[in-house]
């Protein structure tokens, strides 16, 4: 908790209300209020005062006044312009009074404020592509505000003299106060218990030394901390500059009462189209390149900034909103989003108001169909598959810039060539199917494919559904279920057999129920049996929770209790031990699945379970290869860097070996037996 010191009764904060409500609160039970302010209260209280003058220092307050309304008659109150006779005067008590007296309080900074409209498209487009991809990676969701008061932050480290403020001595003599670190505010406008709202202005503290990621996270916390009303006196004081947002009622332009202690306060407008342009088509409001813009204020201490310094910081958060100084690129960057931010530049038509010429409308059409062809052959690269944390590839194919279209083509309609069952789209609609369909999380490549039925089968699939498949409550519950299998397993084995050899499956869980959903797809299809080879790590989980070994047995063989029967060899005999079982889907067709012994950690598994695969299907009598499927489990750097799974590739096509094909599956936890994950 921060130390306080008393300081004028001239001294005032947005936040004495909110302080003042949680003092009488604290009065009524000390118990309601947390831990913190209880001993702040006690601390201020023994003089009979409340602590509700929240700025850089320590609170006093006043009497609570009474709420009686008092008649006016001729001679009972000063004559005052205000107030005639038959009316009545009521006091302002408690929260009304404190904000009055802050208001009064405020006149005395003398302040000026800077205006500046902003067209702020770029602003929403890459606001719409991380939202997107925040919200495909489960990570809330981004406010025009989160940007805008990072945009302040870093407008602040450029003009560092804005966030200081102006404070006055006994003696009459003026001092800038220079502060070491921007605490950004946020006003929060609050629902008190009785429906009433009130003003808080809690502050992300030293936010020029957070990250983006970072920063939205104490962002999110102080505005959830403020609607439970359980900001901590730390969050209430040391603001520096203040963000205020009435621009989300539809306040255009808002000029605010700037405080004692803070030599900026920022207001944002609502966004929207110039008035002149509210009545006008939408299509030719695309036509003509027009831009919503939202209005900001800049409300400073005149005594320390001057009107060039204010101007000169809102056309530098102009801008940053636009896109310039890698402002984008590196919140793109922060949160791990693999593509490249939109850009403002102009617009590139021809003929803006007249019809588009044919040749440049063909050109267009013919740059967004290499655009998409683009995303089909190479959008693997900028999935997110990797499982130990992002990294972006940047492949300029993928980039709008890299075909001359812009920002302002995002709401023109182009032919798809067919894109998911949709014959034309908007720009942005088109990049959103593309992105969800090739830049998910699940990568594909197929346009390598030179059967012409087979790629396009595969196209078509991928584009229609774009991997999105709801499952039904009785197969959410199967994949539960053997997570919590594999999971408990794995725990189980660690807590009781401490510095036993073991090749564990953490970080590829999910693989256990993608195999018994592979198997019970394989046994519903009429397939007769499948042939699984995979080397060590997983394997106990594999013969466990789905080859439906006993886990007493395996226990036992961590024990270095073994069957009679068993292979005699070392300590890890178990890894090397193979299975058979039955699997029955819920139709109750069977299928036989034998899990191939591998007596090496390496791949060497790899072509025996392809002979085993073949074998079967020859005494099936099966010339077409689909009654057998086999099945091949990898580590990652196993199968980039063994040779023998090249080599096994080799031979799918040949007569001699053909099997109808293999399913791979590769367990990608980036753990090489002797491979780090950079060169994996």
């Amino acid at each position: 908790m921060s130390d306080y010191t008393p300081t004028s009764a001239g001294m005032f904060s947005p936040n004495d209300v909110y302080v003042e409500e949680l003092y009488f609160q604290y009065l009524r039970d000390p118990n309601s209020v947390s831990p913190e302010w209880q001993a702040y209260f006690r601390q201020y209280s023994t003089n009979g005062t409340a602590p509700t003058q929240m700025t850089n220092g320590a609170p006093t307050v006043p009497p609570v006044p009474s709420s009686l309304a008092v008649p006016v008659t001729a001679g009972t109150l000063p004559s005052t312009p205000d107030v005639r006779p038959g009316e009545q005067l009521e006091p302002l008590s408690g929260i009304s009074e404190r904000i009055a007296k802050n208001m009064a309080q405020s006149l005395r900074v003398p302040t000026a404020t800077s205006v500046r409209d902003i067209p702020i498209k770029v602003l929403e487009e890459n606001r719409l592509l991380i939202n997107e991809h925040l919200a495909r990676t489960r990570r809330g969701k981004l406010s025009y505000t989160h940007i805008i008061a990072w945009a302040i932050v870093r407008a602040l480290r450029k003009y560092p003299r804005l966030n200081d403020s102006c404070t006055q001595t006994a003696d009459g003599k003026f001092y800038r106060v220079r502060r070491e670190h921007i605490n950004i505010g946020l006003a929060v406008d609050t629902t008190r218990a009785d429906g009433s709202r009130v003003l808080v202005v809690p502050s992300i503290k030293s936010a020029e030394t957070l990250s983006f990621a970072d920063f939205i996270a104490q962002y999110d916390q102080l505005i959830e901390k403020a609607r439970r009303g359980t900001l901590s006196v730390e969050d209430l004081t040391g603001t520096t500059v203040t963000l205020t947002n009435p621009g989300m009622i539809g306040t255009v332009m808002s000029m605010p009462r700037l405080m004692e202690g803070q030599g900026l306060i920022i207001a944002t407008g609502s966004i929207g189209y110039p008035a002149q342009f509210e009545a006008v088509m939408p299509e030719v409001l695309v036509t003509l390149a027009v831009s919503k813009v939202m209005t900001i204020t800049s409300t400073y201490d005149h005594r320390i900034i001057q009107g060039a310094e204010s101007g000169e910081f809102l056309q530098y958060m102009e801008r940053l909103l636009k896109g310039e100084e890698n402002f984008y690129d590196q919140i793109f960057a922060s949160l791990g989003i693999p593509f490249d931010p939109y850009r403002w530049t102009s617009d590139n038509r021809l003929n803006p108001f007249g019809p588009q010429e044919k040749d440049e409308q063909l050109e267009k059409e013919t740059l967004v169909n290499k655009l998409i062809n683009a995303y089909r052959v190479r959008g693997h690269v900028a999935a997110d598959i990797n499982p130990l944390g992002y990294e972006s590839y940047y492949y300029p194919e993928l980039q709008l810039s890299y075909y001359g279209l812009t920002v302002w083509d995002l709401d023109r309609h182009f032919d798809t060539g067919g894109l998911g069952g949709v014959k034309r789209a908007p720009l942005r609609d088109i990049l959103r199917m593309l992105r969800q369909t090739y830049c998910g999380q699940i990568g594909i490549e197929y346009m390598h494919i030179q059967s012409p039925e087979q790629k396009f089968w595969i196209q078509d699939y991928v584009e229609r559904t774009r991997f999105s498949r709801e499952f039904s409550p009785t197969e959410r519950l199967a994949i539960y279920q053997k997570l919590v299998e594999a999971e408990t397993l794995e725990q189980f084995i660690n807590t009781k057999f401490i510095g036993a050899k073991r090749f564990s499956i953490e970080g590829g869980e999910a693989f256990i129920p993608t195999l018994a959903h592979l198997l019970r797809r394989a046994s519903e299809a009429g397939l007769k049996g499948a042939v699984l080879g995979m080397a060590h790590r997983g394997r106990l989980n594999v013969l466990v929770n789905i080859m439906g070994k006993q886990p007493e047995k395996l226990f036992n063989e961590f024990e270095g209790v073994f069957d009679h029967d068993s292979v005699q060899g070392s300590g890890d005999v178990k890894y090397h031990l193979g299975a058979q079982a039955i699997v029955r889907s819920e139709q109750g067709s069977d299928l036989s699945v034998v899990l191939s012994p591998n007596p090496s950690h390496l791949e060497a598994v790899n072509p025996v379970v392809e002979g085993m695969a073949r074998a079967l299907c020859d005494e099936f009598g099966d010339r077409s290869y689909s009654s057998v499927l086999p099945i091949l489990v990898h580590g990652d750097a196993a199968f980039a860097g063994q040779g023998i799974v090249q080599e096994t590739l080799n031979l799918m096509r040949l007569r001699g070996y053909r099997t109808g094909g293999t399913i791979h599956i590769i367990i990608n936890n980036q753990i090489g037996f002797t491979t780090s994950p950079e060169d994996g």
